[in-house]
């Protein structure tokens, strides 16, 4: 059986940068931890904006300069990133990744396990992507292992992901 973690955004700008959070700083260890100890395949999301990020209807609505490509805060967390080297990276301009979640299907993979940041934006976008390509394959999230932009809008997308079917674990 393939398995795949999927590790989303485990960027500076998300842990202690622009967007950062005490949650977001808090998970990292168990992030590494869960890196380290998956029996499978990791693959990384890194969230990637130009220059003109806020001429973007992203930046319209969310007008924080973040994860500009090339940055420091665009960098995935060392730690992270040293506790699976060699791992695809999957840059996106998207809240969730169409070329992950189209590679998952081609290679067959029947178990997919989603980490990281923010969990009510692109680790709900990412575990929606892949369950509409891959609607029979096994999926869980490690709520443990995820942060929101707060702690409700973390527990509200962990309830609406159980309702699409998704697996939650260690709430």
């Amino acid at each position: 059986m393939r398995k795949v973690l999927v590790v989303v955004d485990m960027q500076k700008d998300f842990i202690d940068g622009a967007l950062g959070t005490k949650e977001a700083v808090g998970i990292v260890p168990k992030v590494v931890e869960k890196i380290t100890l998956w029996d499978g395949d990791v693959v990384f999301t890194r969230d990637t904006h130009r220059e003109e990020y806020l001429e973007t209807n992203e930046g319209a609505n969310l007008p924080v300069i973040h994860c500009v490509s090339g940055t420091p805060g665009w960098e995935i967390d060392s730690k992270v990133m040293g506790a699976a080297k060699g791992s695809r990276i999957y840059d996106k301009d998207t809240f969730g990744s169409k070329e992950l979640a189209m590679d998952l299907m081609a290679e067959g993979a029947e178990f997919i396990e989603l980490i990281g940041l923010c969990t009510d934006i692109c680790v709900i976008s990412n575990a929606l992507l892949i369950k509409a390509f891959l609607p029979e394959a096994k999926m869980k999230v490690d709520a443990s292992c995820c942060a929101g932009v707060s702690p409700e809008s973390h527990r509200n997308a962990l309830e609406a992901m159980k309702v699409c079917q998704i697996e939650i674990i260690n709430e």
